[in-house]
């Protein structure tokens, strides 16, 4: 799944072939792009062992794109084993809907999820967009045999939810999902059964508002609905491809984006109109999906306002930590446009008071720059890379998060910042990789314990090496010895030169 675990921490601990010694630019490189029919938005997932109808076994890099389409590739040789087209006969994808961050076509923007155990050899769930030949746009899930790519019995199925409340799109009392205004750009997410998908929005076109899903996996059908701003408008998740982090206890963790939040609160310190836009959410999956609890900043209606909330950036769950009394404390951390890093206990998050901000921590002026991507987590430290800023790593120590980084990249990196992962053997041998949107995009490979050792970058032997123009929200796959890069018309492969 994205950034690798239900947590998203962005760490790959099996990495046996890559090490701090031999990734640089003389032994290490690209050493294949494999064409695709679209952009690559998606971050490609990677199968091992997978047998296939004929009997033979493959490991798989699963890659889906905005034309629609997800391609099985045999990860050693590039060849294309199966690809399975989203469309529906007579259907394009859809168009960029008026907004620049998905262009010039919409297909399957969200990273995928494999659930090995569903299915003889496992199932891809995959959300894809469309437009029909009336004009009319479809939003659907799919569940797809990873050995062949045939839909599984029941797949597709159009999303369609509704659910009670006033706010943007709603007529006698019930908010209606309207596909055409949506896109499912957060990563999908499976665990015990069921499938989740949180919805972002095409810009801040009205009217949309907040969506969370869960579906069963094996049949497809709607498990539960919960709309975060039924009163109100906006509040829906981007989270720069980040989808909701699941903790040991089965809560999911999303950041909110800007919209509709009720400063009169009940008793319980709950928004009284149940609207929770700009928020950092606590999602109890136990019945019917909802909201357990929530830090809100203490100017949260003035960053709605202005454009300045949470819903660009991911959230992570952290492992747990050991304070300086001894009590265990659970966390997860998230920040956004604010550029301030907000870390909360997962057991008291925060809640909202408009006088001061009850967060575990409130880290101000460390990222330099807004957050468009998400952290990752490596031994005990914390990895960020806002717009802007240098790709940063902050130490945890007595389940504090240091207030200034350890180390840091001499490369600063431009919109949206980088989204790191980590491949380590263990705690050995440990390497962050990061890739640069622009033209070129470059892939930045960094030694884990001091990010001013730079191992490798791909602009070191560019004709060699070159990634060609980037697309934005791009999290690096490590797996096998490999390097799996989305780009704008192909996956790209680093490994070992031979």
């Amino acid at each position: 799944m994205w950034h690798n675990d239900p947590a998203r921490t962005g760490q790959y601990l099996v990495e046996t072939t890559l090490t701090t010694a031999n990734v640089n630019t003389a032994t290490f490189g690209r050493t294949a792009m494999w064409p695709v029919d679209g952009l690559v938005d998606a971050q490609p997932l990677y199968a091992s062992a997978v047998t296939l109808s004929d009997g033979s076994v493959h490991n798989l890099v699963i890659a889906a794109t905005e034309h629609a389409s997800v391609y099985a590739f045999d990860a050693s040789s590039g060849a294309v084993l199966w690809r399975k087209s989203m469309l529906a006969v007579g259907e394009t994808t859809s168009d960029s809907r008026g907004c620049s961050q998905v262009t010039p076509e919409i297909g399957a923007t969200a990273t995928p999820a494999i659930d090995r155990s569903l299915g003889s050899a496992g199932t891809v769930f995959v959300t894809a967009a469309s437009r029909d030949g009336a004009g009319l746009y479809h939003q659907r899930i799919h569940a797809l045999d990873l050995a062949s790519g045939a839909e599984r019995p029941g797949s597709p199925i159009a999303v369609q939810a509704t659910f009670p409340g006033s706010g943007a799109n709603s007529t006698a009392g019930v908010v209606v999902f309207d596909p055409a205004f949506y896109n499912e750009r957060a990563a999908l997410l499976v665990s015990g059964g069921a499938l989740y998908t949180a919805w972002g929005s095409h810009c801040d076109i009205d009217p949309y508002t907040g969506w969370i899903l869960s579906f069963d996996e094996a049949t497809l059908a709607v498990r539960s609905v919960l709309n975060v701003t039924p009163n109100g408008a906006r509040g829906a998740f981007w989270n720069a491809g980040a989808g909701p982090a699941l903790d040991a206890g089965g809560s999911l963790y999303l950041l909110a984006g800007n919209g509709t939040f009720d400063t009169t609160l009940t008793g319980s310190g709950f928004p009284a109109m149940h609207d929770f836009g700009n928020g950092f959410l606590k999602i109890s999956t136990s019945g019917s999906l909802s909201v357990a609890d929530y830090f809100a900043a203490s100017n949260t209606v003035a960053e709605s306002d202005s454009d300045t909330d949470l819903g660009s950036g991911g959230a992570m769950v952290l492992p747990d930590q050991v304070d300086a009394s001894g009590a265990t404390r659970h966390l997860a951390i998230g920040a956004g446009k604010d550029g301030l890093i907000y870390v909360v206990d997962r057991d008291a998050m925060g809640k909202f008071d408009p006088a001061a901000n009850h967060a575990y921590q409130v880290i101000a002026g460390a990222l330099g720059g807004g957050v468009f991507s998400s952290p990752a987590y490596f031994n005990g430290a914390v990895y960020y890379g806002a717009y802007g800023a240098p790709l940063q790593r902050f130490v945890l120590s007595a389940a504090r998060l240091g207030a200034t980084p350890s180390s840091r990249t001499s490369v600063t990196f431009g919109y949206p910042g980088t989204t790191p992962s980590i491949s380590a053997n263990g705690s050995s041998g440990a390497i962050v990789w990061a890739v640069e949107n622009g033209s070129p995009a470059v892939l930045h490979a960094y030694d884990a314990n001091d990010l001013t050792r730079e191992l490798y970058n791909s602009n070191q032997n560019a004709s060699r090496d070159s990634l060609g123009p980037g697309n934005k929200f791009i999290t690096p796959t490590v797996a096998a010895g490999k390097v799996f890069v989305g780009t704008t018309n192909s996956v790209a492969v680093f490994s070992l030169l031979h």
